[in-house]
């Protein structure tokens, strides 16, 4: 009885061991920090440059939120293709799975790590995305944080899976965002409507928000779940 009760503990432990050696990893090199930041930012300026036309010129919510889940999926996967490189080298991946620690640890560790990441890097480029293109992302900023937040935890859900199966692949730059986008769209659905709602400085609606949001909620329930079951066949292919 005492070891059944235990295994929850040794699993939270081993889960959250994995994030923290990738996010500690990610500190002192900050590598996919900066790639992520340079990325967005780029992604944001080239939009703001090409679409916003003079001082006076105002663009619609959905177009603005559009950008910048653009911006986040696009930069986003900078990150998932990194996920397991670092094992990779030196074979250590062989190590990990070796291991005694379950599956599911290793993939909700990655879930996490690759999730905090991104969503540092949304903190930087959100309030740009306001400077550039005078949204109010600080009217509503509980409520568009907690989508980007959702919206993150999806699309690193179902990008680690991916990125997993695509460890050994040479061309897996190309395949993850080709294989990936497809799947994500539910999300970036959800996240790009709800954000429009919120932008609207004129008649910002709340309940569409609210349930965009619990959309996001139910689709990282989704992915969450089938991720985990998917990542102990792919896993083990390696």
């Amino acid at each position: 009885m005492r070891a059944s009760n235990a295994k929850g503990p040794v699993w939270l432990r081993d889960a959250v061991g994995i994030a923290w050696k990738d996010l500690t990893i990610e500190w002192h090199s900050r590598e996919i920090i900066y790639t992520m930041g340079f990325l967005a930012t780029l992604v944001v300026l080239v939009f703001s440059f090409a679409l916003v036309a003079g001082e006076d010129a105002r663009m619609s919510p959905g177009t603005i939120a559009g950008i910048l889940w653009v911006a986040v999926l696009f930069s986003g996967t900078v990150a998932l293709a990194r996920t397991f490189d670092r094992e990779r080298e030196g074979e250590a991946i062989r190590s990990l799975l070796l291991s005694p620690v379950p599956r599911s640890a290793i993939y909700t560790g990655k879930l996490v790590a690759v999730a905090c990441i991104m969503f540092f890097v949304e903190l930087v480029v959100t309030p740009l995305v306001g400077v550039f293109f005078s949204a109010p992302v600080a009217a509503h900023a509980g409520w568009l944080a907690l989508q980007l937040l959702l919206g993150t935890i999806g699309f690193s859900a179902a990008g680690v899976v991916f990125s997993a199966a695509l460890l050994r692949s040479r061309s897996r730059d190309a395949l993850l965002g080709a294989l990936l986008f497809p799947v994500v769209v539910p999300v970036l659905m959800a996240g790009a409507r709800g954000t429009t709602v919120l932008l609207d400085a004129e008649a910002p609606d709340l309940g569409a928000a609210i349930f965009w949001t619990r959309f996001l909620a139910a689709v990282d329930v989704i992915f969450v779940a089938v991720g985990i079951w998917a990542f102990e066949p792919v896993a083990v292919g390696e």
